[in-house]
């Protein structure tokens, strides 16, 4: 199947994270232009290698101000947004240790920074009968140990996601999500002390194809559902999970065996 986006452009958020640079690289590949919001200035090295297509914008996503001054220079630099990846998120999570400063900062970053980027892109969306896809998480749906405020956001991403997809239906736009499980992104490069082999091997208990996902493997999701490939989809969650989402506490170790040996 061919992915073309030619003449589409795209709002990125947290298209510095390694995740989000394989999402920029996937919409450049299919033709896309591609803002990329964050806060990490490791996002102009992108910028640096797509000097024609991929404009960086350092963008706070918790200051409106700032939200809107972006696409201002994103519509000056390549005209009207087609896509909108709502990427950006925060780990900051210490479960129930977590102080209300810690709730209110990590909703606000992986949650409503996502509905006041769309606020500000939605008139382009719906002149251009535009795409959304949000990024929610295996976490949405699966407790974790010590894990509050991370998967309480993503979980409420994914209702968003629905909430968005009825009400701007009558607009033409659509609006779905994506579910990575364990991928390799920073946050598990650093845990692991950028040992991939020791991460696949934690990973594989967990996810059906034993091991982590690739960045570029998420990102083909997501272009998936930002082409024309996917014009008859909406409201959906694609879990990018290798079986993580089906494995329940059986795993994948044959029961029976177990009880007759």
């Amino acid at each position: 199947m061919h992915i073309d986006l030619i003449s589409k452009v795209a709002v990125v958020s947290g298209g510095a994270t390694l995740i989000g640079r394989a999402v920029v690289n996937a919409l450049v590949s299919a033709g896309a232009k591609v803002v990329v919001l964050d806060v990490d200035e490791a996002g102009q090295s992108i910028e640096e290698e797509y000097p024609d297509q991929v404009k960086f914008i350092t963008t706070d996503l918790t200051q409106d101000q700032q939200i809107k001054h972006a696409i201002t220079q994103a519509q000056q630099l390549f005209g009207s947004i087609h896509i909108l990846v709502n990427l950006a998120c925060s780990y900051l999570d210490d479960g129930f240790a977590s102080k209300r400063q810690d709730w209110l900062s990590a909703l606000d970053i992986n949650l409503v920074s996502a509905v006041e980027l769309t606020r500000v892109v939605y008139p382009d969306l719906v002149k251009n009968k535009g795409c959304i896809v949000n990024f929610t998480s295996i976490s949405a749906e699966c407790a974790q140990t010590g894990r509050w405020l991370y998967p309480v956001s993503k979980s409420a991403m994914k209702a968003l996601t629905q909430s968005m997809a009825m009400d701007f239906a009558p607009d033409g736009i659509r609006v779905n999500s994506v579910s990575p499980g364990w991928t390799w992104s920073r946050v598990i490069n650093e845990v692991s002390g950028g040992n991939r082999q020791k991460a696949d091997q934690v990973a594989a208990d967990y996810h059906l194809l034993g091991r982590l996902g690739n960045p570029e493997e998420v990102a083909n999701v997501v272009t998936f559902l930002c082409s024309d490939a996917a014009s008859f989809v909406t409201g959906a969650d694609y879990a990018v999970d290798g079986g993580y989402a089906v494995m329940g506490p059986e795993q994948n170790k044959p029961a029976i065996p177990r009880l007759a040996g």
